[in-house]
């Protein structure tokens, strides 16, 4: 590849999906329900908070438009850059699929403090494998459910992720990028382990026992949206 097509394959990539990546639903959600998500519950303003302060449904709804967010981003530029490969494998894409993960954790207009870019993380699995996506989600889904914290599920993904992508298509360049998000993806879980340690993370049972942990952080919670304090 011709190094100006190279520069511009790589910038294109970059724009796609960092662009792509800063429409965060979770926080225009909240500042249309007339509140911050950052100010609230864990802080994060990604969808696992939005299940904590306003509900299950729209919560979990929005995690899926999150994770269509970076496979939208790779398919763009998997169409916009098809000489773009390295082995069965965009890397075009694949570099779209980081950049909105970044995008969605520092996005330029929410003074670039934004989610902790999971859900976004699995649509670049989606967009490679949407069978290796399912594996992983339920595997994702069980490491939650026995250690009952969601925050080991990214934590251990973000290992296994570029590792098995690698291994299934004997090439290095995407494993390689999406190795980037998984740092990223490490790095912004770390205050999670400090409020395990603490005893101040929520636990997985929140989802279905939800009066449980309210009581147990004395959170004020009408069973529909929590609003008086970081959790």
């Amino acid at each position: 590849m011709e190094t100006k097509i190279l520069i511009n394959t790589i910038i294109g990539s970059l724009i796609i999906g960092y662009f792509i990546g800063c429409v965060n639903l979770s926080y225009i959600i909240s500042k249309i329900k007339g509140f911050d998500i950052r100010h609230v519950g864990s802080g994060n303003a990604g969808a696992s908070n939005l299940v904590i302060v306003v509900g299950k449904k729209i919560g979990l709804l929005v995690a899926v438009l999150e994770i269509l967010k970076s496979f939208l981003a790779f398919r763009l530029a998997e169409y916009l850059f098809p000489n773009a490969f390295a082995g069965p494998i965009s890397w075009a894409g694949t570099l779209a699929g980081v950049a909105a993960v970044f995008g969605h954790v520092f996005p330029f207009y929410m003074g670039f403090k934004g989610g902790k870019g999971l859900a976004c993380f699995g649509g670049i699995v989606l967009a490679i494998n949407y069978k290796l996506f399912v594996i992983l989600f339920i595997a994702a889904f069980l490491i939650a459910m026995i250690t009952d914290y969601i925050c080991f599920a990214p934590i251990t993904m973000a290992f296994i992720v570029p590792v098995t992508v690698g291994f299934l298509y004997k090439t290095w360049i995407p494993p390689a990028l999406i190795s980037i998000a998984s740092v990223l993806l490490l790095l912004k879980h770390r205050q999670n382990l400090e409020r395990i340690r603490a005893g101040e993370e929520l636990r997985f049972h929140f989802l279905w026992r939800r009066k449980d942990e309210s009581e147990r952080f004395g959170i004020v919670d009408d069973g529909k949206e929590i609003f008086n304090r970081k959790v």
